[in-house]
């Protein structure tokens, strides 16, 4: 019983990862099972034994609320939710799985000791981050996934594998160390998988048919993202960053389908900014008008349009072209949805109502709806999906797909805010990114099937 109370959190979490060993000689179903059976271990039974798994000074209930004393979470609960996610999302590619908790495991528990032991220079992002553990991260999480992933299917590509392992620890690396106090146990495994699944979707042949049109492509697209740019710092709707990140991922997006992508992107922007600017006055006396006059700067440019930029990169490097179009629309019908929406609420509604109580509450609440600024919404992701049918981006299928998509990040976006925002477990930025994201990954999950 001793030795059980002076059980480290992070063994604990590592030795979880032994089940992860089972997965070649089990089935998807079997292996949710024996997640759940995990899950049920922790949440029932570890509490009978006193045990102090707490991650910091503070420790937290087994429900993952958070105690009086500091917004400490155990985490063990959200670690094998988010294994029985893996397992649920890929469940016919479990080598995607075994990267991704490999990820979770090794690689967040080696940023943590590392960070805790070697003394170094904060990340500039977050100064609660070391540069040691981001490397840690990386260095010890690269070989942890690409063993694991080559354990459940010995049949992979080890160059690829290495490759995409390498790309997949530097992106959990950035979500780990990003400023958010969500736990890095649910967003890690959640976004390197979804990155990993993608990854192995590329094709050199892929690339190669679109070389030729690249060539030409990218002059246009340096030069006509450089002009956008210059435009909207000149109209002050973006800040410098935002316009620098902007650049960055609008040549992204051109890359995908040139002129017919980018003007997708031209008009999310044409309609967020004069979202923005109507009622600019009233919005600002009510203390909801966005700050420096409704200037984006690079958090807005990648909770926006960073899902929808990532997805036009495999428009390219995959024979799976028409669903990540798909997905590309989605992601900017969300985000032009949740724009407006919020603006032209927050304009023309007095009041709106919280989405989890239907409580009457302020206009520009997180997580509040109004019923004008709801219309608005769906009116400008319409447009956007609208759009891109006509420009032959989608078929009647990929266009009511997208448009549903859309209309799903919206409602997660309202939820999030009302819930996790509200906490102050979620910036807005990332509350806009995780919704936009989902929209794109939804498109992506149904076109896909």
């Amino acid at each position: 019983m001793a030795a059980l109370r002076l059980m480290p959190r992070r063994v604990l979490l590592l030795s979880l990862l032994a089940l992860a060993l089972l997965l070649p000689f089990v089935t998807w179903p079997q292996a949710a099972l024996g997640a759940f059976l995990a899950f049920l271990f922790i949440r029932y039974l570890l509490p009978q034994f006193d045990l102090d798994l707490r991650r910091g000074p503070a420790a937290a209930s087994f429900t993952g609320s958070v105690d009086d004393e500091g917004n400490a979470w155990t985490g063990l609960l959200l670690y094998l939710i988010s294994v029985l996610g893996l397992i649920l999302i890929f469940r016919h590619h479990l080598d995607v799985v075994a990267a991704a908790w490999a990820l979770m495991a090794v690689g967040d528990g080696s940023a943590a000791v590392a960070g805790q032991t070697i003394k170094g220079p904060a990340l500039p992002w977050n100064r609660a981050k070391t540069a040691a553990g981001f490397a840690a991260f990386v260095v010890v999480g690269t070989p942890a996934a690409l063993a694991l992933a080559l354990w459940v299917n010995a049949a992979l590509p080890a160059g690829k594998a290495l490759l995409i392992s390498a790309l997949a620890a530097l992106l959990g690396a950035a979500v780990e160390s990003a400023p958010i106090t969500l736990d890095d146990n649910l967003t890690v495994p959640l976004a390197t998988g979804g990155f990993i699944f993608c990854a192995w979707l590329t094709a050199r042949s892929a690339l190669d048919s679109n070389l030729p049109y690249l060539r030409v492509r990218v002059f246009l697209a340096v030069a006509v993202n450089l002009v956008f740019a210059l435009v909207a710092l000149r109209m002050k709707s973006a800040s410098r960053s935002g316009a620098a990140l902007g650049f960055v991922l609008g040549t992204l997006v051109y890359l995908a389908w040139g002129w017919k992508s980018f003007l997708v992107l031209f008009l999310f922007f044409l309609l967020g900014s004069a979202a923005t600017r109507l009622g600019y006055a009233q919005k600002f006396a009510r203390g909801v008008a966005e700050h420096g006059g409704g200037a984006r700067t690079w958090r807005e440019a990648l909770a926006n349009v960073g899902p929808g930029a990532f997805f036009a990169v495999f428009v390219i490097m995959t024979h799976h072209q028409s669903a990540f179009l798909t997905a590309f629309i989605a992601c900017f019908a969300e985000a032009a949805g949740d724009t407006v929406s919020s603006e032209i609420g927050q304009w023309l509604a007095a009041d709106a109502y919280l989405i989890t109580s239907f409580r009457r509450v302020r206009a520009g609440e997180n997580g509040a709806v109004s019923r004008v600024g709801s219309a608005a919404g769906l009116l400008a992701a319409a447009a956007i999906v609208a759009l891109a049918w006509s420009l032959g981006l989608l078929n009647a299928g990929g266009a009511a797909i997208a448009l549903m998509a859309a209309a799903a990040g919206n409602l997660a976006d309202s939820l999030l805010g009302a819930t996790l925002e509200q906490r102050g477990l979620l910036t807005n930025g990332a509350v806009n990114f995780a919704a936009t994201a989902l929209a794109g990954a939804l498109a992506l999950a149904l076109t896909l099937r």
